[in-house]
């Protein structure tokens, strides 16, 4: 049903989201798993890379004047940077150009980015070009998480989510081992190795491109802004491949919503929905993104400093260890995720915060006791990031759905960026000083640092945490362009009230 209204738009009432969510898994949302999701491999895989050939990077014959602190410190600060800004310009658009658009743009600045470091010839080419493969990835973390959420059904998107974003472990194993064949010179030249892995990543960065023209526009996105007539023609689609491949009607959707469609929302309206009407759910985003951005860009990306430094593990050997925690890192995720489904979003993002900071705080201490050695570290870490990284993929989660569906994108980039910005560009440089020293004091520092924040973030996830599972985008934040129910009745008996968002409840 749709109303006409020249001076502010049609208001449409439609059971789109109901019909998406009530889909049962298929292989067309496979299809939207590997289109979108695997971009996350390539982020992993870039991170990794770049900190276990940092050493190679610093020695004669590399092909390139730079230092090993340059390259875990400042480049790895202006990636970080670089990904702060791409958030929000890029999820800026997204939120009013569309998912589709945005994320093939911002693989492709990926791409090109990526393929234009491999052919560094000094450190400010290197800098500029790691800041910009950042402004890549940044526009992939709004566009992607917003797209995935809105097109996975409610009793999936917790667990996919979650894989998804963990998925980015899957990259580091890949990133780990390739860097140990990179910084072999007995099959790569010292100044060839390192600038194979860039173009390697470029070239799966190309793959994924091709795949992801498949990938529909989000038809809630398309819903609000006036083109629901496309929205329909995509919700069909997708209806009729899933009744075909299961050979039986699908089950009726349940619930309507009335849109009044928009083109655009400003960012005051933004703001104030945001911090003013949704304040609590603020504070959540920035202790949750805050706490995994030090533990993750601070140390962990540092790990393979700490074994050459403090364990004397030779630069060539790292990856090894690395790619042993990054396989604890993705089996967080691929394991717990059902239970963010099932068990409830509150206890689980609050217990693998609580519990991955008790036990670093564990790490430190037997790391200031000098009871482990290389490999006792490594399991000690493996255990920590099995819960950190299912913590730190909630935050994603949660961010992209606890604010209304014309914000989600730029509350996914806002709070990334702030709180990317606080622990993933601060914390590199200043682990990397703590780190650096050969003090084993400094380093427990740092540890402990990384453990009280992730504590702190689990601590305001017990109390401020949306129980958001198996519930509808539009149940748990209305849409700013929902009619109220009184606006509707009026509309029914032929009148035409002004159109204002019902009042929401941001707890």
């Amino acid at each position: 049903m749709a109303t006409a209204d020249a001076a502010t738009g049609r208001t449409v009432t439609t059971s789109i989201p109901a019909r998406l969510d009530r889909l049962p898994w298929s292989r067309w949302h496979w299809t939207i798993v590997i289109g979108l999701g695997t971009v996350w491999i390539l982020d992993g895989l870039e991170v990794t890379v770049v900190g276990n050939i940092a050493s190679r990077l610093s020695e004669p014959g590399s092909g390139l004047a730079i230092s090993s602190g340059q390259v875990t410190g400042v480049a790895a600060a202006l990636y970080v940077a670089g990904a702060c800004v791409g958030a929000l310009f890029w999820g800026r658009l997204t939120d009013r150009y569309g998912r589709k658009k945005l994320f093939m743009v911002t693989l492709a600045v990926y791409l090109a980015a990526t393929a234009l470091t491999a052919l560094s010839f000094q450190a400010w080419w290197f800098f500029l070009f790691r800041f910009l493969t950042g402004f890549g990835i940044g526009g992939e973390y709004a566009a992607i998480n917003s797209a995935i959420d809105e097109l996975i059904p409610a009793n999936y998107r917790g667990r996919v989510d979650l894989i998804i974003n963990g998925s980015f472990w899957v990259g580091a194993v890949g990133g780990s081992l390739l860097s140990i064949l990179a910084l072999n010179t007995g099959i790569l030249a010292a100044d060839v190795g390192w600038r194979t892995t860039f173009a390697l990543g470029a070239v799966l960065a190309l793959v994924i491109l091709l795949v992801r023209r498949h990938v529909p526009e989000s038809p809630r996105w398309l819903l609000i802004h006036g083109r629901d007539r496309e929205a329909e023609e995509v919700v069909a689609d997708i209806e009729g491949r899933i009744a075909a491949e299961r050979g039986q009607p699908l089950p009726e959707p349940h619930g309507e919503i009335t849109i009044h469609q928009r083109r655009s929302v400003s960012f005051v309206e933004i703001g104030r929905t945001v911090f003013a009407e949704y304040r609590s759910r603020a504070v959540l985003g920035f202790s949750l993104f805050i706490g995994q951005a030090f533990l993750y860009n601070a140390i962990t990306f540092g790990f393979g400093a700490i074994l050459t430094k403090f364990f004397n593990i030779p630069s060539d050997r790292t990856g090894y260890y690395f790619a042993v925690i990054a396989v604890g890192n993705f089996m967080g995720p691929l394991l717990l995720g059902k239970l963010f489904d099932t068990v409830g979003r509150r206890v689980m993002i609050s217990s693998t915060y609580l519990l991955s900071g008790l036990l670093l705080f564990g790490t430190a201490w037997l790391f200031g006791g000098g009871s482990l050695s290389a490999g006792t570290l490594t399991a000690c870490w493996c255990v920590v990031l099995f819960f950190a990284s299912a913590g730190a993929s909630s935050a994603y989660l949660t961010v992209s759905e606890i604010f209304p569906m014309e914000t989600r994108a730029m509350s996914i980039a806002f709070f990334y960026a702030i709180g990317t910005a606080a622990g993933g560009i601060s914390g590199p440089m200043l682990f990397a000083d703590l780190t650096g020293t050969g003090k084993v004091g400094d380093t427990v520092l740092a540890f402990s640092i990384g453990a009280a924040l992730m504590c702190a973030a689990g601590l305001v996830a017990a109390f401020l945490a949306v129980s958001a599972e198996r519930r509808s985008l539009e149940d748990i934040a209305k849409p700013l362009t929902a009619v109220a129910e009184k606006a509707k009745a009026a509309r029914k008996g032929g009148g035409h009230p002004d159109v204002t968002p019902p009042s929401s409840n941001p707890a």
